[in-house]
C-alpha cells in the first residue's frame, strides 16, 4: 500500500501545483491529487506484472526459432526453464492481479519495444545465465525459491536506473517521474511473499485503510482552506527574511506540516516534523531542511501555546514542546 510518506509528497506537489497555476477550484485540484495517487498504484501493479510481459516475448522468440526453415537443435529443444518459471506463471494467471489492473486501467500496451529490450538485457545478465544453467532443485520448496529469486533479481537489476525504461514511463505519465523506486520496492515485496503454495500474489491495496484515504483528503483541503493563516505564521517567524524570496517549495512544505500538526491530533509532533523536514531535503533547496526545521520548531511552540496543537493519545501531549525546543539553533 502507499505509505504516508508518499501521500505527504503527493499532497505537497498538489499544493505547489495549485498555488503556482493560480487554480481556483479546490474540487478540481482534489481530483488531480487523487489521479496522482492512483497513478502511483497503477505503476506498482504494472511492475508486478512486468515479468509476465517479458515471458510473453520469450515464448514468441521460442516459437519464431522453432519455425525457422533450418532450425538448430537448440531452436527445436530450447531451455524452457524461464517460460515455465512457477512465479512467472502465478503472475500471468492471477485473476487478482488482472482484475486490479483492469480496474486501474494499468497496462504495458504500447510499450512492446521497451519489453523486448528488457528481455534482451535480462538474457544477457549473469543472474539469468546462472539460473538457466543451474540444475533444477529436486526439493519443491527450493525449486520455487530459485524461481522467485530469478524474478526478484530481474526487478532489482533491470528496472531501477534504467534510462530507457524511465524515459518510456515519463512519456506515459508525468506522475511516475519520482515514483519508480518506491513502487519497485512494493512490487519486490509482493513477489517476495509468494511461496510454493501460492495461487495468487497478495496484491496490496492502494491505501492501508480508510484512515489513510481520509488523511490525504483532509491534509490537502485543510491546507488550502487555512493557507492564509498558516502563511501568516510563517511570515511572522521569518521577519528577518524577505517572505517573497523564501523558496516557494519551502512555504508549501511548511504549510502542509503546520496543517498536519493542527488537524491530526493522533500524529506525534516528532513524526510530522521529521517527515516534512526529510521531504524538504529532496524537493527543495540544499539548505531548506535546516531552514524548515527552525521555522517549524517556532511554529510548534506558538501553536501549542495557543492551544491549536492538542495531541491526543498516550505519550503525545508532553512531547510536543519538548521536541520543539530541542532543535533550536540547528
Amino acid at each position: 500500500m502507499l505509505s504516508r510518506r508518499l501521500l505527504r509528497i503527493k499532497t505537497v506537489k498538489a499544493l505547489y501545483s495549485y498555488f503556482q497555476s493560480g487554480a481556483e477550484s479546490i474540487p478540481r485540484s482534489e481530483k488531480e491529487l487523487d489521479t496522482a495517487i492512483r497513478k502511483s498504484y497503477e505503476l506498482y501493479l504494472m511492475l508486478v506484472a512486468l515479468i509476465g510481459e517479458v515471458a510473453r516475448v520469450a515464448r514468441e522468440r521460442i516459437e519464431i526459432n522453432r519455425a525457422k526453415l533450418m532450425p538448430t537443435d537448440e531452436d527445436l529443444h530450447p531451455n524452457l526453464r524461464f517460460v515455465e518459471n512457477r512465479v512467472v506463471r502465478i503472475i500471468e494467471d492471477s485473476s487478482v492481479l488482472g482484475d486490479a489492473m483492469t480496474r486501474c486501467k494499468a497496462s504495458w500496451r504500447g510499450q512492446e519495444a521497451v519489453i523486448k529490450r528488457l528481455y534482451q538485457d535480462m538474457i544477457a545478465a549473469p543472474y539469468y545465465k546462472r539460473y538457466m544453467e543451474a540444475p533444477v532443485p529436486g526439493d519443491e520448496k527450493e525449486a520455487f525459491a530459485a524461481d522467485r529469486k530469478l524474478v526478484i533479481d530481474f526487478l532489482s537489476t533491470q528496472i531501477e536506473d534504467n534510462e530507457y525504461l524511465e524515459e518510456a514511463l515519463e512519456e506515459s505519465s508525468l506522475f511516475w517521474v519520482d515514483d519508480l523506486s518506491y513502487c519497485l520496492g512494493l512490487a519486490i515485496r509482493t513477489i517476495g511473499f509468494l511461496n510454493e503454495t501460492s495461487a495468487d500474489p497478495e496484491i496490496m491495496p492502494m491505501y492501508k485503510n480508510e484512515e489513510d484515504e481520509q488523511y490525504v483528503e483532509t491534509l490537502f483541503r485543510k491546507a488550502l482552506l487555512n493557507h492564509e493563516e498558516y502563511f501568516g505564521y510563517i511570515d511572522r517567524f521569518t521577519r528577518n527574511w524577505d517572505f517573497d524570496r523564501i523558496a516557494f517549495m519551502d512555504k508549501i512544505i511548511m504549510l502542509a506540516a503546520m496543517t498536519e500538526l493542527v488537524q491530526f491530533p493522533t500524529i506525534p509532533v516528532k513524526v510530522t516534523l521529521d517527515e516534512f523536514i526529510e521531504i524538504s531535503k529532496y524537493y527543495s533547496t540544499p539548505g531548506s531542511s535546516v531552514f524548515v526545521n527552525g521555522i517549524l520548531d517556532k511554529a510548534v511552540v506558538q501553536l501549542t501555546q495557543e492551544g491549536k496543537i492538542a495531541k491526543q493519545g498516550r505519550g503525545l501531549i508532553d512531547k510536543t514542546v519538548v521536541r520543539a525546543g530541542g532543535n533550536k539553533g540547528q
